[in-house]
């Protein structure tokens, strides 16, 4: 798929098969990512399964622009100031969940859950053409270091985990950084892509 010039017609498939239930590996601003429908148990199950993560694992929803995003999380005015200066961009951002997430997906005891709005020109598409976030994880096997770069690499290891492979080229291997707001300061919790000098 063309990192700049994503096909119309891969993306409307990849769309549906997504709300059919699909679980798909598909390249972001940071580096790869494994994601699938919003409401998907089976989905969830599987990333956990594949990743070996337990229920403390801080799922993210990747969100189209600021406006999808602020239907699924709490943000007081400086917390939004703060996350609007920074997307797009290669950061995952921690806050209290609105009653629009799925319970399955939040911390057990924070009630927090991961948001990001990534720069990358694959995802933009995937999710205008879905109309919702995609509930996503970094795709970082276990006892791996890196996480996947490579479109057929993800293919060949994964091809009987997966469902699709969107392969649009190398998007590198560091994820996002994380900041935590759900006490209402920023905290670094992962040093990541995205640069963390107005948060510290």
């Amino acid at each position: 798929m063309h990192p700049d010039n994503p096909q119309r017609r891969s993306i409307t498939s990849a769309v549906d098969s997504i709300r059919s239930g699909a679980l798909i590996a598909y390249p972001t601003d940071s580096c790869y990512a494994l994601g699938c429908q919003l409401g998907s148990r089976d989905g969830i199950n599987r990333i956990r399964t594949i990743r070996d993560l337990d229920e403390r694992h801080h799922f993210t929803l990747v969100c189209q622009n600021f406006a999808q995003l602020g239907q699924f999380v709490h943000l007081d005015n400086d917390v939004f100031r703060t996350i609007k200066a920074t997307t797009p961009g290669r950061y995952t951002f921690i806050l209290p969940a609105t009653r629009e997430v799925p319970r399955q997906l939040l911390h057990p005891k924070k009630k927090t859950v991961g948001v990001r709005i990534p720069d990358h020109t694959v995802t933009q598409a995937l999710l205008a053409e879905l109309g919702e976030p995609l509930l996503s994880s970094t795709l970082l096997l276990p006892d791996e270091d890196e996480p996947l770069t490579q479109g057929w690499d993800i293919k060949e290891r994964l091809d009987h985990v997966v469902d699709i492979v969107l392969d649009s080229g190398d998007c590198g291997t560091e994820p996002t950084t994380v900041i935590d707001f759900s006490s209402g300061e920023a905290e670094v919790v992962r040093h990541g892509a995205g640069d963390t000098t107005r948060f510290e």
